[in-house]
C-alpha cells in the first residue's frame, strides 16, 4: 500500500535534509578561527530553520503560525548570507555550493508562499 505524504511532511523533510547537507558542508570548512566562526553561524541558522518549521506546524493560531514561519524565513535568509560569504571567500568551491544555494533559495520561496497563503486565508476569514 502506498502511503500518501502530506505537503507539510515533505517540506519538513526537505528542511531536515537541507540542514544535514549544511552540516556536511560545514565539516569541509577550515578549522581555524574564520572557518570555526562561519561553521558555528551556518550550522546554527540552517538547523534552526528545520526546528522552527516543526514548531510552526504545531502553532496555536494562524498568527502564531505566520510568526513562526517568518522566523523560518529569517533563518533561511541568514543561511544564504553565510553561504554567499563562503563562496566569496573561496572557503568551499564547486557544485556542492551551487546545489546548496539553489535549495536554500527554493526553500525560501516555499516558506514565503506558505506565509502569503496563511495571510490570505486569514484575511478572508476576517473580511467575508
Amino acid at each position: 500500500m502506498i502511503e500518501k505524504i502530506s505537503l507539510s511532511d515533505r517540506l519538513e523533510e526537505r528542511l531536515i535534509e537541507f540542514a544535514a547537507r549544511i552540516i556536511f558542508l560545514a565539516s569541509k570548512l577550515a578549522k581555524g578561527f574564520q572557518g570555526g566562526h562561519i561553521t558555528n553561524q551556518l550550522v546554527r541558522c540552517a538547523t534552526a530553520a528545520a526546528a522552527n518549521y516543526a514548531e510552526a506546524r504545531g502553532a496555536e493560531s494562524r498568527a502564531d503560525f505566520i510568526h513562526k514561519m517568518k522566523i523560518v524565513q529569517k533563518e533561511l535568509n541568514e543561511t544564504l548570507v553565510w553561504l554567499r560569504i563562503i563562496v566569496k571567500s573561496g572557503l568551499v568551491r564547486g557544485e556542492l555550493m551551487t546545489e546548496v544555494i539553489a535549495e536554500n533559495k527554493e526553500l525560501c520561496r516555499m516558506i514565503g508562499a506558505s506565509v502569503r497563503t496563511a495571510r490570505r486565508r486569514g484575511s478572508a476569514l476576517t473580511n467575508p
